[in-house]
């Protein structure tokens, strides 16, 4: 009978173990793809003592027994050691096709990601108590509710997809952000009618922002995306009163000016002009000046333009109307809550939903893409709405 092997304190070691001149074990096993494999550990049981100066770990039979565990279960014992930013890149890498705001979305986590402690985790170490952690970091470096719940559904979504690959058996995310965070997101408001009247009153005499006036009169009438209204041409189906949807103007810092797809799949749609937003279309095109000649994939002869003759995107209106707002504010006692050009959109759906429009052709005019977003993120009753809404009724 062939002798035992032991190790330097003169125990057995079992098949696949062994120990190394330094004193370090190690165990060699055949992963699920018939490749060899070794772990390694300074202790061989868990009550040996990690040599002075070396980093510790969970001993060598610890880790046989969640080996065999895993083997037993069919986990990829290789694909389990991803770390996280490797998880999340190839979950990316199953789909290409995307925007160039969502390409840039993914690369800015990304690079959140590579800066925290969870990147580069393995992911079968992350439990939930480290995914909450990361919240918490995430919030105490000045990030929103609403940004950190996005990244959190990635994240969820790139661990489910490695627990179908079978490198995992539960995901850490799977737990409700408001149960550790509180939610600062502000509710997004709309104006009442009475403020919009009040606003453009003030815009039509004011003589730095009647300039903006009726670009404010469209936003206002159609509830229009500000990329949308920014991708809008010369080329107006005026005879027919009706803005043709198509496209969105955008523009970063990287590869400037670009024309993109609308925002959802039912982005692309046809809004009738209301009389007011006819009159308004028709005095900036009486009064529209000749710009640069530029093309951006494809499109020419954009409606609204900055004082260089190039075509103005959202940044030049978030800007305009944080000025035009405390100009406002500073000249009226009822003060106008934090107006952003994303305010108009969401004041025309409110009132449109208020003065009882069809919750099916709304959603198509705003190019929802699906009606929960129309009737549950938009559109908001108010107390004039209800009351005449229950003397409609009654009567």
């Amino acid at each position: 009978m062939a002798e035992k092997r032991r190790d330097s304190k003169g125990r057995i070691l079992q098949n696949g173990e062994s120990q190394r001149k330094d004193g370090r074990y190690a165990y060699k096993y055949i992963d699920a793809f018939g490749n060899p494999q070794f772990v390694y550990s300074w202790k061989l049981v868990k009550t040996d003592r990690t040599p002075a100066g070396k980093r510790e770990d969970i001993s060598l039979r610890e880790k046989i027994k969640d080996i065999k565990r895993d083997i037993d279960d069919g986990i990829d014992t290789i694909g389990k050691k991803l770390t996280v930013c490797q998880l999340y890149e190839k979950k990316n890498n199953q789909r290409k096709n995307i925007k160039r705001n969502t390409e840039i979305g993914r690369q800015c986590f990304m690079n959140i990601l590579k800066k925290d402690p969870l990147g580069v985790r393995s992911i079968d170490t992350v439990k939930p108590s480290d995914a909450k952690e990361w919240a918490i970091r995430m919030s105490e470096n000045g990030y929103s509710y609403k940004t950190i719940n996005n990244y959190k559904r990635s994240l969820k979504a790139s661990f489910y997809m490695a627990i179908q690959d079978d490198c995992i058996r539960k995901n850490p995310f799977e737990f409700k952000l408001s149960d550790i965070l509180d939610d600062d997101t502000e509710e997004k408001i709309a104006l009442t009618p009475a403020q919009v009247e009040s606003l453009l009153s003030f815009m039509e005499t004011d003589n730095i922002y009647q300039k903006y006036y009726d670009e404010i009169i469209i936003l206002l009438e159609t509830g229009l995306r500000i990329s949308e209204f920014c991708g809008i041409t010369k080329k107006l189906d005026m005879k027919n009163r009706i803005i043709n949807v198509d496209h969105q103007l955008l523009r970063d810092s990287e590869i400037g000016y670009y024309v993109a797809p609308p925002k959802t799949t039912k982005g692309n749609r046809q809004i009738p002009m209301t009389e007011r937003a006819y009159q308004a279309f028709q005095r900036i095109l009486k009064n529209h000046s000749k710009g640069k000649a530029i093309v951006i994939d494809g499109y020419k002869d954009f409606l609204f333009l900055n004082h260089d003759g190039l075509p103005k995107t959202s940044g030049n209106y978030d800007g305009m109307v944080r000025g035009l707002i405390k100009k406002y504010n500073k000249n009226h006692t009822g003060q106008l809550p934090n107006v952003t050009p994303h305010t108009f959109r969401h004041t025309f759906c409110t009132n449109m939903a208020n003065k009882g429009m069809n919750p099916n052709t709304l959603q198509y005019i705003m190019g929802h893409s699906n009606i929960a977003m129309t009737l549950g993120y938009y559109a908001h009753g108010s107390f004039d709405s209800a009351k005449a809404e229950m003397e409609r009724l009654v009567a």
